[in-house]
């Protein structure tokens, strides 16, 4: 049998590098993990526990598709208490995971051919995923200079929508209020639906991100329970779509998905509560963020954008190299350190850029930068 030609999608190198890294400990390796963004904490204590009690007692079927009603009132009252915002719980759709909030999305804005815009660097899936439901990405290059962040005069022509993430994968950076507002105002003059990626709200060290919500409710928001919340492989997430919409989105995601997994609403419902633990969980990955910041300009590689939030620093390594896949292999064989390369991240400029995630514990990652130092001196 022949396949689709919209089936012809790039694989997702990160989990490459996860595999590669999984061999060598299989095979008896020390592996420090700094390739793959999910953190290094279980789902909150008191989610586990609620879950265990309900499993004794449901027999955890089908729920709705667009999501337990107790879930979306308590993702509304998120943004209350989050973002002052005075959200309709109707407005909540529960997905599986943020990918399937994007195939939703993606599915119920666009028609086949049209064009979506998203800045370059910029998580490779937003791309794969418009190719293979046969839309056209178009990648916006973007700057440190800029905070590798698109601009109000990047958007028009015929794009049919655009996707920001704030903070973004792979740089960590936010976009102040000013700037986001400037983006949304310029997509509604020129008729472009906004998708807001907002999956590493939570995770910030300084100022707080700001909502698309707070701003327009003219867009559709994406988020997740995998990285503020600790529950990446729970493949529970969420939108937020103009009241309009609702009921389009509810009809896809009937067919599609069913409904996210019921094991993982009743999950997710209870870690909503865990506000002390999941702060504890930040302020780990705040010592790690300085460590990392400093351990990398230690090992000779000062050429990055320090993050505003998510657990990323994406830094330029041309000065030492012009082959970041190799860098990364020989990274991961000779010291035992696994980053990523950004190739997939950013075609054009990847070469020259790897991402260092800051997820795990502050013990390994005292221990990857002493790895990354020694490599680098090794080099020179």
């Amino acid at each position: 049998m022949r396949f689709s030609t919209r089936s012809d999608i790039d694989p997702f190198i990160v989990m490459e590098v996860v595999a590669e890294a999984s061999k060598l400990e299989n095979a008896g390796r020390s592996v420090i993990h700094m390739e793959v963004g999910q953190p290094g904490t279980p789902a909150p204590k008191a989610a586990r526990t609620a879950l265990a009690d309900r499993m004794e007692r449901d027999a955890m079927g089908y729920t709705v598709s667009l999501g337990i009603p107790e879930l979306r009132r308590k993702i509304a009252g998120l943004y209350r208490d989050w973002y002052q915002v005075d959200l309709n719980p109707e407005r909540v759709i529960v997905t599986n995971g943020a990918s399937g909030a994007f195939v939703l999305a993606f599915t119920a804005l666009f028609d086949a051919g049209q064009k979506v815009a998203m800045g370059q660097p910029g998580y490779p899936s937003y791309r794969q995923i418009l190719r293979a439901l046969d839309l056209k990405p178009v990648e916006i290059v973007t700057t440190k200079e800029n905070r590798f962040q698109p601009r109000p005069e990047d958007i028009g022509g015929d794009l049919a929508g655009l996707i920001v993430a704030s903070p973004g994968n792979p740089a960590g950076t936010m976009l102040a209020r000013p700037d986001l507002a400037a983006l949304i105002a310029a997509a509604h003059e020129h008729d472009v639906s906004f998708v807001s990626d907002e999956i590493y709200h939570g995770l910030h060290y300084e100022q707080p991100a700001v909502s698309a919500l707070n701003i327009s409710d003219d867009l559709y928001v994406v988020n997740s329970f995998s990285k503020y919340f600790s529950m990446t492989g729970w493949r529970v997430g969420w939108m937020v779509v103009p009241e309009d919409h609702v009921r389009q989105v509810e009809r896809l995601a009937q067919n599609m998905f069913i409904c996210a997994p019921h094991v993982s609403q009743i999950a997710a419902l209870a870690a909503m509560d865990c506000h002390d633990e999941l702060q504890q969980n930040i302020a780990v990955y705040a010592r790690n963020r300085g460590i990392v910041v400093n351990g990398l300009r230690a090992a000779g590689l000062s050429k990055f954008a320090p993050p505003d939030g998510a657990f990323y620093v994406y830094v330029d390594v041309s000065d030492v190299t012009q082959d970041s896949r190799q860098f990364c292999s020989d990274l991961l064989h000779e010291a035992g350190l696994a980053a990523t390369p950004w190739l997939d991240f950013d075609a054009a400029r990847g070469h020259q850029w790897v991402r260092f995630s800051y997820a795990q514990s502050t013990d390994d990652i005292v221990e990857g930068m002493a790895r990354l130092k020694a490599f680098m001196q090794g080099r020179s």
